[in-house]
């Protein structure tokens, strides 16, 4: 039944992304929801809680309300989406909490659903840009269909069953959304509102010494280093990601004077402070990265050069550093000994280049292959390329490469419409993609797939006509 479900959801995927006609749309989105009811059996015996009818129903109905609301004011979906993304509820499963985005999966299905009633009802519907949707709906496909050969079915089926097929239905309702100037708006004030709130928390816990949400790693880690504060998410790194994609949407606002100077140094100090208890080097590094892209590209003449030469100062000095590191014989300790998890993911990926060992199987291999006695948490690639090449092999490499190339394209090209959205969504891509490369969980994030999904709509947008004399 599960590899049923899997090819099922592949066949989705490409409908619902490369769909021509509202009716092959709503087609992959009912692909897209056999496939889940096909992988939910599996879900319950994995160790998932079993949901009691009671409940199943008023979900329904409030999402039923949440729908029909959305019908009525469609520009209120992806704000709600975004609203919705960074919220996670935890559940216990076979003797571990996972943490899911329950509050996410029920605004998209209301979202979808809504979607459906409003093709159905009229023709306004956008085919999603094929330069954006062919790489997406590959890698998407490539992963369902690596169920099939998964090392780590059980994990897999976790993985396509709350993040891989419901994003692509969030691709599909992100790309159809209405795209204003006042939607950037309203996302960039929704953003850096949301990151606010956490900051706030962050602080606090810094302050009184205790995390609402803590695991054995963290309370340890903390015992023998600073402390690290998460504020509401799982992890330091999670909430310091957060706090720069606020950040970054802050300094956009800045460089493209829609925000006061004033309001938005005090925005960037409390998001500052929020982010330094987190401790998270990956979010640092993610930060410094966007900071000095968007002073090349917003910041004149004088900004290109300071951006360069800033640039340049670290690059030199962190491979001087990195070379003293190496030559100590401290890679490890240097790394935080995400050497070690390259290097392992690395030759999981050379055992097995052709088609990978299936979705969410890399840290169960790597653990079985190359680093046996270590944890799953230390087996874990924390790169997304080498994630992505260990479990997918070559053509999934390519699909996400693709994929990547094609969002800087969009943007691109969506920047002579809206600006400082296009602005705005790139400094968000870049800071994911940037932080991705140092902790795991790239395409499990909604707002990657968000932030893709409205840069493909921005730039299949077409400008508006020239006035004639």
């Amino acid at each position: 039944m599960t590899a049923v479900a899997a090819a099922v959801g592949a066949v989705g995927v490409l409908l619902t992304l490369l769909a021509p006609s509202r009716w092959m749309l709503v087609g992959g989105l009912a692909l897209l929801g056999a496939a889940l009811a096909g992988l939910a059996p599996e879900l319950s015996t994995g160790g998932l809680p079993r949901v009691s009818a009671p409940l199943v129903l008023a979900a329904l109905a409030g999402v039923a309300g949440v729908a029909a609301a959305f019908v009525r004011f469609p520009a209120a979906v992806v704000p709600s989406l975004l609203l919705a993304a960074p919220l996670q509820v935890p559940l216990r499963r076979t003797g571990e909490t996972v943490f899911l985005w329950l509050p996410l999966y029920a605004v998209l299905a209301a979202a979808t659903a809504a979607l459906v009633w409003s093709v159905l009802r009229s023709d306004a519907f956008r085919p999603l840009s094929r330069a954006v949707a062919i790489p997406a709906a590959a890698l998407m496909a490539i992963a369902s269909l690596s169920l099939l050969w998964s090392r780590d079915p059980a994990a897999g089926t976790v993985q396509l069953a709350f993040f891989w097929l419901p994003f692509a239905a969030l691709v599909a309702v992100v790309a159809q959304a209405p795209l204003t100037p006042r939607t950037g708006r309203l996302l960039a004030m929704a953003l850096v509102a949301e990151a606010a709130v956490f900051a706030v928390i962050g602080i606090a816990q810094a302050l009184a010494g205790r995390l609402l949400i803590a695991g054995e790693s963290l309370d340890l880690a903390n015992e023998l280093g600073p402390f690290r504060v998460n504020a509401v998410f799982t992890d330091p790194n999670v909430y310091g990601r957060f706090l720069v994609l606020g950040i970054a949407v802050v300094l956009v606002a800045l460089w493209v004077s829609r925000l006061p100077i004033p309001a938005g140094l005090a925005l960037v100090a409390l998001l500052g402070a929020g982010l330094y208890v987190s401790y998270s080097q990956s979010s640092m590094v993610a930060l410094v990265c966007v900071a000095l892209a968007l002073t090349l590209v917003a910041g004149g003449a004088w900004g290109r050069r300071l951006a360069v030469g800033v640039g340049a100062t670290l690059l030199v000095a962190g491979v001087v550093v990195l070379a003293v590191a190496l030559r100590a014989g401290s890679a490890e300790s240097f790394t935080s000994d995400r050497s070690t998890l390259v290097s392992g993911t690395a030759a999981t990926f050379a055992a097995h280049p052709l088609i990978g060992v299936g979705v969410a199987a890399q840290p169960r291999v790597t653990r079985r292959e190359v680093t046996p006695g270590a944890s799953i948490g230390e087996s874990t690639s924390h790169t997304a390329p080498l994630t992505v090449a260990a479990e997918l092999g070559v053509l999934g490499l390519a699909a996400y490469l693709a994929l990547l190339a094609a969002a800087a394209r969009a943007l691109v090209a969506a920047h002579h419409l809206e600006p400082a959205l296009a602005l705005g969504l790139t400094a968000v891509l870049l800071a994911l993609v940037v932080h991705s490369l140092f902790y795991p969980g790239f395409f499990q994030n909604p707002i990657v797939w968000g932030s893709i999904a409205m840069a493909a709509a921005g730039a299949g947008r077409r400008p508006p006509a020239p006035l004639r004399s």
